[in-house]
């Protein structure tokens, strides 16, 4: 009887590295993508009650704009490229007047002092994991991650390129950023959509 060798050599697969130039090179579509960590993700639009808080925030912020003239408020999507392998499209971004530098025609090329990011079912795990962890260690001063569904707020100040836990509220209160000085919105009203 015949024996046939079973056993065949190990074929490595390595997962490709996406890097800004790849990303750059994508076909236009309706998809928003990112890249973290070398990897490509792809996010479905958000749902309407991301957009209705994002919206609200963002009114906030810009009319506190006007009235302090203390740096640029932008919201998605915009990239933010923090290295060749990490380009994101936080959800809201504050960048101050001392560091409009790193905000060009077409992106962000460095840390903004403030991020946002909204949760969503398609991108809640990397906005409470990895981005934050790469948010902190590119230098972005504050950081907030935002619960449309269960309407709570969490604000991180950086401290030696890690997150720090400072103001969380849930359902009420009013919510006081350390970056912005002065600034200040209820999530009644940050949470409000009608």
């Amino acid at each position: 009887m015949m024996k046939v060798k079973e056993t065949s050599p190990a074929y490595l697969t390595q997962r490709k590295v996406f890097t800004y130039q790849d990303y750059l090179e994508l076909p236009e579509d309706s998809h928003q993508y990112q890249v973290i960590n070398g990897e490509l993700v792809m996010a479905p639009a958000p749902y309407t009650i991301h957009q209705g808080v994002s919206a609200n925030i963002f009114d906030a912020l810009k009319s506190f704009m006007k009235e302090t003239r203390i740096g640029k408020v932008l919201y998605a999507p915009v990239d933010v490229v923090l290295s060749e392998t990490n380009v994101f499209q936080p959800d809201i971004l504050f960048v101050a007047n001392e560091n409009s530098k790193i905000i060009s025609e077409k992106n962000i090329t460095g840390a903004p002092d403030l991020v946002i990011e909204i949760l969503s079912p398609s991108t809640g795990y990397y906005d409470l994991t990895e981005k934050k962890e790469i948010y902190a260690e590119f230098g972005v001063k504050e950081y907030w991650i935002v619960d449309p569904k269960k309407q709570w707020v969490e604000i991180y100040a950086n401290e030696t390129k890690k997150f720090k836990p400072g103001q969380r509220l849930e359902k009420s209160g009013i919510l006081k950023s350390r970056e912005l000085d002065g600034f200040e919105i209820s999530l009644q009203k940050m949470f409000q959509l009608d």
